[in-house]
């Protein structure tokens, strides 16, 4: 298990790096374009294509994949997984390039479709144009997320977690140096996506031509071509449910999305703000622990090891909580100082942060339910199950659904005035009813058995994040104070409470009784 949390400390560091560059971003974009009509048009062209990337690319593809890829390793050979690796590629251009080319034509339509509020002819106009742009991203992101699909099923986590560097890093060379060249200045973002997904994909090339496993694009001999055939057939089976599987959390957010284009101009910038700022943790740890744990158990399972990959889960699972739980608390306590050390410079005023704080504190409240998900969906895509959490995901978004209404017709009625995070909080809601419906399943399955200790573990876990919660709650100033502050104090300020939060919470846990060995592999 120690090759796991080495693992698992790898890529989380790379994601790390990748999520602060990140923040750097949006902390640039905000002091250059503020939260109004031409960012929630950007948002909305780039959401569209980082949508169908993380639905196809690195949702339900990657869940197909990587455990068919694992069991041609263990059990075919080279010859074998080589001609799957081919023939998988060869399927994957094609396709995404039919789709790019329709989206790129069809821009005005999926503007419509998705943005319906946009009734604005200036903000459609510009959202039509960052469409045709940043569509293309699609392709160059989906072959990025398939080489880097390979080298995560070989154990080479660094160079694919490290690639979203490069995305963040053309976005903030675009804001600053390239805008200002624009007669419309945020066009300069959706060049940015382009250009970072075209370095992105360049440097997964180059990371899997060294591993030996570059695909071959033209045709294989008969025998190869059989065996890889055969595989891709596997995967388009497990794909198509897995599109609704994996991916429920991300329908939700888009939908989000398009009832906040109907709401007050900033919605969508005010929901798109608070969940990079939720997303933050989410991958750092969680998807970094699931890109882990999803090789492994793909080849336990391959080798019919039914203890190992329960046991496996198990650990995942414990995992989840030690982290999730009081980031979650974190998140919501310091919602407001991270909001306005962040972002609360030039064009972004302070009645955006106290928007956006609204929405953080909603997304923070279900980042618990959001690891769960992408953990617990591992224990299905492993085994090759996909309609099961089909199922599960059906259900949840109808939840979504009906909770988005529930939740903004009650904020109306009390007039709270933030409609946009009764969007988030129904989105935290149906993400718990995914998380409990698929450890249900897994439990009753037999598949997922916890080892003792678990009750001792969430007693401990609850008392350390009340504890931390309670001081960081007493100990900040409040946020008129924190906004006039000078940025340095600011920043200041927010590194002394995360630190001395993350302090008090592992002391209590030591005081509690928690040990690391606690926490190894059974």
């Amino acid at each position: 298990m120690s090759s796991l949390f080495r693992s698992t400390a790898v890529v989380s560091a790379m994601t790390f790096l990748s999520r602060i560059l990140g923040l750097v971003r949006d902390i640039v974009v905000a002091r250059f374009f503020g939260a109004g009509l031409a960012t929630d048009a950007f948002f909305v062209a780039f959401k569209i294509p980082n949508f169908l990337r993380r639905l196809f690319a690195e949702g339900a593809f990657s869940q197909a994949f990587v455990p068919v890829l694992s069991e041609y390793q263990s059990q075919r050979g080279a010859a074998a997984t080589q001609a799957l690796v081919d023939q998988t590629a060869r399927r994957l251009a094609l396709s995404v390039f039919g789709v790019t080319l329709v989206g790129v034509l069809a821009a005005p339509i999926l503007i419509y479709l998705f943005a319906p509020g946009f009734t604005d002819l200036g903000r459609r106009a510009m959202a039509v144009d960052m469409l045709r742009i940043t569509f293309p991203y699609l392709l160059l992101i989906s072959l990025t997320a398939f080489f880097g699909a390979i080298l995560n099923a070989n154990n080479r986590f660094a160079i694919p977690a490290f690639t979203p560097v490069l995305l963040n890093l053309s976005l903030i060379g675009a804001a600053i140096w390239l805008s200002p060249q624009l007669d419309t200045p945020v066009y300069a973002l959706a060049w940015g996506v382009f250009i970072g997904g075209a370095a992105q994909l360049l440097l997964q090339a180059v990371a899997l031509k060294r591993l030996g496993m570059f695909p071959r694009w033209g045709r294989s001999i008969a025998a190869e071509q059989v065996a890889g055939e055969e595989g891709v057939r596997r995967i388009l089976k497990l794909m198509l449910p897995a599109l609704f599987g994996t991916s429920v959390s991300q329908l939700n957010l888009l939908l989000d999305t398009l009832l906040a284009s109907l709401l007050v101009a900033g919605s969508v910038s005010w929901l798109y703000y608070a969940d990079r700022l939720m997303e933050f943790p989410l991958g750092v740890y969680g998807i970094a622990l699931a890109t882990v744990i999803l090789p492994g158990l793909s080849r336990k399972h391959a080798d019919a090891n039914g203890a190992h990959f329960s046991a496996t889960l198990d650990w995942a699972l414990r995992m989840v909580v030690l982290i999730a739980v009081p980031a979650s608390v974190g998140l919501g306590v310091l919602a407001g100082p991270l909001l306005s050390t962040l972002f609360e410079y030039g064009e972004f005023a302070h009645s955006d942060v106290l928007m956006a704080q609204a929405a953080l504190w909603a997304y923070a409240s279900g980042l618990l339910a959001f690891i769960l998900v992408k953990v617990l969906a591992n224990g299905y895509f492993a085994r090759q199950d996909t309609k099961t959490p089909v199922r599960i995901g059906i259900i949840a978004m109808i939840s979504n659904m009906l909770l988005n209404v529930l939740f903004i017709a009650l904020l109306w009625v009390f007039d709270f005035g933030v409609l946009h995070a009764g969007l988030a909080l129904a989105t935290a809601a149906s993400a718990f009813v995914n998380a409990y419906l698929l450890g249900r399943g897994l439990l009753r399955s037999g598949v997922l058995q916890l080892h003792p200790g678990w009750r001792r573990l969430l007693l401990q876990v609850s008392l350390a994040s009340a504890v931390m919660g309670a001081v960081l709650i007493w100990l900040q100033p409040t946020l008129a104070v924190w906004s006039n502050a000078a940025m340095g104090t600011r920043v200041l300020w927010l590194l002394g409470l995360v630190l001395f939060g993350k302090a008090i919470y592992f002391a209590v846990l030591g005081v509690a009784g928690l040990r690391p060995q606690h926490l190894k592999h059974p």
